[in-house]
């Protein structure tokens, strides 16, 4: 554990060229304890590759206390999984058992707490008072066993998420990154169909797609990790912002069919694409949000209605 010298609240770097979701963060540690074979933080902390959790959470609350009420008419979704599992550290931290509180009441805001763990017991205790949202990034269990090394099974996850929303909590799933093999598509219409019969997806807050994307110092490193990983033997091409996606073609078909299998189940629940262009919006939606304050204002109406109800 150290103290954290910088700032704890940033608007999320997202990606140029692509479409945003207005989203801030708060980090309150640094790399992760599960070893995906795909995460970008291991090119991008490859400099500062400790795991560091920061002690000073009083200093993050002040900071972020700070910012909310300076803006007290702007609807904040903040999260805290950009360089870090939100959850993965919680048995022994006990970090996001601070923050719930603080968050749960404040007006303006909603706390996101995204994870690929199952360590919940300790959420389970606090009213989220429609402020937090516990997310989990899903991929089939094949991709897990290969790729997602150190995480929770996908029926852990599943488990884990029931648990949240049966204590009160609004859910997230995000499928991202989805990956292209030849069999994808059996695995990931089963992937959903088993989400949909686990939760009650009228509670869900959205759903986010986002394709595998790399870049090539990524991809180097994880020939070099991870030498049985098939990830890195796909056709992909270098998009505007230096990252590495499928073929656009590729991209928009893989889109269309998760939104298809998903609307199936829940008809109007939110969904957003992660770091896509206004192009593959358009082929997939029919539509493309006009700039990320545009999008970000889309995602929060139905959240604040819902906290207003309560």
């Amino acid at each position: 554990m150290t103290k954290h010298k910088g700032e704890f609240f940033k608007k999320c770097p997202g990606s140029d060229g692509q479409i945003c979701c207005n989203y801030f963060v708060i980090n309150f540690a640094s790399n992760c304890p599960m070893d995906c074979s795909y995460c970008y933080l291991q090119d991008y902390l490859a400099d500062n590759s400790a795991l560091k959790v920061f002690s000073n959470v009083g200093d993050l609350i002040d900071e972020a206390d700070r910012t909310l009420k300076k803006h007290r008419g702007v609807f904040f979704r903040i999260g805290t999984g950009e360089i870090t599992d939100s959850l993965a550290l919680e048995p022994c931290t006990g970090m996001v058992g601070e923050l719930i509180p603080y968050f749960a009441e404040q007006p303006n805001v909603l706390l996101e707490l995204k994870t690929k763990s199952d360590c919940v017991d300790s959420l389970l205790h606090f009213d989220p008072k429609e402020r937090v949202v516990v997310a989990w990034s899903m991929n089939p269990q094949s991709v897990i066993d290969r790729d997602e090394h150190g995480t929770a099974s996908l029926g852990e996850r599943l488990d884990a998420a029931r648990r949240c929303q049966e204590a009160g909590y609004r859910l997230g799933f995000h499928f991202d990154p989805i990956i292209e093999y030849s069999c994808w598509e059996v695995d990931y219409q089963a992937m959903i169909e088993e989400i949909f019969a686990s939760i009650d997806w009228r509670r869900l807050a959205w759903l986010s797609l986002g394709v595998l994307r790399t870049t090539p110092g990524l991809k180097r490193t994880m020939r070099e990790r991870f030498p049985r990983t098939q990830l890195v033997t796909g056709e992909q091409v270098l998009c505007p912002d230096g990252k590495l996606r499928y073929f656009h073609p590729l991209r928009v078909e893989m889109y269309r069919k998760m939104v298809q299998w998903i609307r199936r189940m829940a008809p109007t629940v939110k969904i957003y694409l992660c770091m896509e262009s206004r192009e593959v919006w358009q082929q997939v939606f029919g539509f493309a949000p006009a700039c990320e304050k545009e999008l970000g204002n889309q995602m929060a109406p139905a959240v604040q209605q819902l906290a207003h109800d309560r």
